[in-house]
């Protein structure tokens, strides 16, 4: 085979305490491990609907469902459910093998058709997969033993590393097939480490370690997420002792906490960038406005005073982990630019120019107070934005139907580090995650996704990042740092990819 497996490695709160959850203490043995978690989860099917494509929610999801080919943590791919894979070599075709002797929560046996069934699922656009985009591209899928091998419609250079990213779940076909969609709602169940024990919305989930997992039971028989989307209830539940784990906190406060007997952390590097999408409406439309918003931001002083210095400055949506990074593409702090560019365009004191900026509050860390030093930021060079505060939730919604604001802060995963997954997605205009609808972006692009040639693709990518930039059709501000609070009693193994993954800890 031409192309294989191998060459792929190589590119490489509630409010409420829970009664029935006895409070943890720093000072005895873990039996229960309790989870502090910064995002509510909506939906038990992982490759439908806008939960699907919401990167924070896949620690979720991993935990109770196997990806068709898993990431070790640091984002290098596994052998799982599918155990080798690849292309013919004449690209016409995909083959998968994969794993036998698995088995479903349920006991009934895992199979290469639960693999080619998923995948045709995904593959038919009236299922309603958010990237079936990536999985119609394949047709034919056909089941051999423990052999899956399709026809290619449409070469996707990416196609294996999806399988390791948003919505690349296998699920059960059998039972799928017996209870729909309402019933698989009210009882998931996977091949993954954990099994759903006990589920109340907007408040918490329990999950109990799959013994029979083929990849080992985890070591943590009985794990219980809380939904907590306050940032200062996560520090509360571990300072108190309420829950071992949480994430996703001021950083003033991980250092303070991880200081404190008892308790420990971890910060690293992640996948996840922060940045300020742009819609092309209103006065977003005037280049001079988008280089002066993106000129005005001094991210280094951003970084340093709201974050403890946990962040890497970015000015593309390329991080130093990802294939097609180019650290040539600058974007200055410039401010007296900034108020060149807008008198161009007739703003100044007497005028300045105003639209909206949306962000959440505490869903990552810093982020509203981020938005409000970039705010005001813009103020000094004539730039008068308003902030609303929205749920994650509203954001995703409103950005599926293209009806952002002008400035939306947010952060975007990019977990098998490719930029088809980054500027790819985020500035494509038919991608269901881009407001951006130019023109020209979309003919620098379109011609990406199929190229065969590798280093040519890439090449095309960093050209295409070059003009985003030059344009300020986005306004990237940095690679997060990922704080990570524990007990001391837990050993935490962090995910590049910011999932929190429960059978990665283990007793300390």
């Amino acid at each position: 085979m031409a192309l294989s497996r191998r060459s792929l490695l190589k590119t490489g709160v509630a409010a409420a305490t829970l009664a029935t959850v006895a409070l943890p203490s720093f000072a005895q043995a873990i039996d229960e491990l309790v989870i502090a978690y910064n995002v509510n989860l909506p939906s038990w099917d992982p490759t439908v609907g806008a939960s699907a494509v919401n990167p924070t929610i896949q620690g979720f999801y991993q935990s109770v469902f196997d990806l068709y080919i898993p990431q070790n943590p640091d984002l290098s791919f596994g052998s799982g459910l599918i155990t080798d894979w690849g292309w013919n070599d004449d690209r016409s075709q995909i083959w998968m093998d994969v794993r036998e002797g698995v088995t479903w929560h349920n006991g009934d046996p895992f199979s290469a058709e639960d693999v080619a069934w998923s995948l045709q699922r995904a593959a038919t656009p009236e299922t309603g997969n958010p990237i079936n985009f990536i999985w119609g591209k394949v047709e034919n899928i056909t089941a051999d033993g423990n052999r899956v091998t399709a026809d290619v419609k449409e070469y996707e250079p990416t196609f294996f590393k999806w399988m390791s990213f948003l919505t690349g779940y296998v699920l059960p076909k059998k039972y799928y097939e017996e209870v729909g969609a309402e019933g698989f709602e009210a009882a998931p169940i996977g091949t993954g480490p954990y099994m759903v024990e006990k589920f109340e919305r907007n408040a918490f989930v329990r999950l109990k370690a799959n013994e029979n997992y083929w990849g080992g039971a985890p070591a943590f028989k009985t794990v219980t997420i809380k939904f907590v989307t306050d940032a200062a209830s996560r520090v509360a539940e571990v300072e108190s002792g309420n829950s071992h784990v949480t994430l996703e906190i001021p950083y003033e406060e991980f250092d303070r906490l991880k200081a404190k007997d008892g308790l420990d952390g971890v910060a690293e590097p992640i996948s996840d960038i922060g940045m300020i999408f742009l819609n092309d409406i209103e006065v977003m439309s005037d280049p001079n406005v988008r280089k002066a918003a993106a000129h005005a931001i001094d991210k280094g002083l951003i970084i340093d005073r709201l974050l403890s210095g946990y962040g890497v400055a970015i000015d593309t949506l390329q991080t130093p982990d990802y294939v097609a990074y180019d650290p040539s593409i600058t974007v200055a702090y410039d401010p007296e630019l900034s108020i060149k560019l807008l008198a161009e365009s007739g703003y100044g004191p007497d005028n300045p120019v105003k639209f909206k900026i949306q962000t959440t509050r505490g869903f990552k860390p810093k982020d509203y107070e981020m938005v409000q030093a970039i705010v005001g930021l813009w103020r000094r060079v004539g730039i008068e934005a308003e902030i609303e505060v929205y749920e994650i939730a509203k954001h995703f919604e409103l950005r599926a139907a293209d009806q952002l604001a002008p400035a939306a802060f947010y952060n975007w995963g990019n977990s098998v580090g490719d930029p088809t997954t980054s500027t790819g997605f985020a500035m494509f205009g038919p991608s269901p995650h881009s407001v951006w609808d130019g023109q020209e972006t979309f003919d620098a692009i379109l011609p990406l996704w199929g190229e065969a040639d590798e280093a040519k693709r890439i090449a095309g990518w960093k050209e295409v990042d070059r003009r985003i930039a030059e344009n300020a059709e986005v306004i990237p501000l940095l690679q997060f740092v990922q704080p990570i609070v524990h007990a001391s009693g837990v050993n935490v193994v962090p995910h590049r990819s910011g999932a929190l993954l429960p059978h990665l800890m283990t007793p300390a």
